[in-house]
């Protein structure tokens, strides 16, 4: 497997970490957002979209997250990222979705790019408009593990899952941004039991050849 991400990508680091769950060997290719690599025609041809993380395994390329995690779960199952009940499997699913479809496609990078841009932005309001989102996904995060009332280490039992692949990254930006985490007690045990995973560990965007 060839993985093309970038270190402080929330999407790579979030597939990162389900292809270590999953105990996979990949290597990795650094496309430099900060120099535009995603932008040129080499990437392209890669990855029409010009995203990044993209999984190229053996000729075939699979790009956006959700379809390529998916995949890992089903091409080897044998260390599952979902449990097996399927109601449990939408519960894992929905606390997913509200980092990857709420949170975080409008506080990536080509969004705050187009707020400083094209709209003006300075730090300041990037700063705050990305707290005012991922304060919203984490409170929604909290709340349904809350609502669901079961204890365990992790965002779903006693075991990381899909989900914690997904809250780590988005954590790990919400530092960046300067967002105060001490509202979300259960997500910072959460991410405190993640981090003394070697898959976590390895995932993290300072482990990276490219981090700097």
């Amino acid at each position: 497997m060839k993985l093309y991400d970038f270190f402080r990508s929330g999407t790579s680091h979030r597939l990162r970490i389900a292809l270590n769950l999953k105990g996979l060997t990949y290597q990795q290719v650094a496309i430099d957002l900060r120099r535009e690599e995603h932008l040129g025609a080499a990437y392209g041809k890669i990855n029409a979209q010009h995203l990044v993380p993209a999984l190229d395994i053996d000729g075939a390329v699979l790009t956006q997250t959700p379809a390529i995690i998916e995949w890992l779960e089903e091409r080897y199952p044998a260390t599952p990222l979902l449990p097996f009940d399927s109601l449990e499997r939408a519960h894992v699913r929905a606390l997913a979705a509200i980092i990857g479809c709420d949170v975080h496609p409008i506080n990536n990078r080509r969004i705050l790019e187009a707020l400083r841009h094209d709209f003006g932005a300075d730090e300041a309001a990037i700063n705050r408009w990305c707290r005012i989102w991922i304060g919203a996904g984490f409170d929604a995060y909290q709340a349904l593990l809350e609502a669901r009332g079961a204890g365990g280490d992790f965002s779903f039992g006693d075991g990381p899952s899909v989900a914690d692949a997904y809250l780590i990254p988005q954590i790990e930006s919400a530092r960046r941004f300067k967002v105060d985490l001490e509202r979300w007690p259960r997500l910072m045990a959460i991410d405190a039991a993640c981090a003394k995973l070697e898959a976590f560990q390895r995932a993290a965007p300072s482990a990276q050849p490219d981090a700097s």
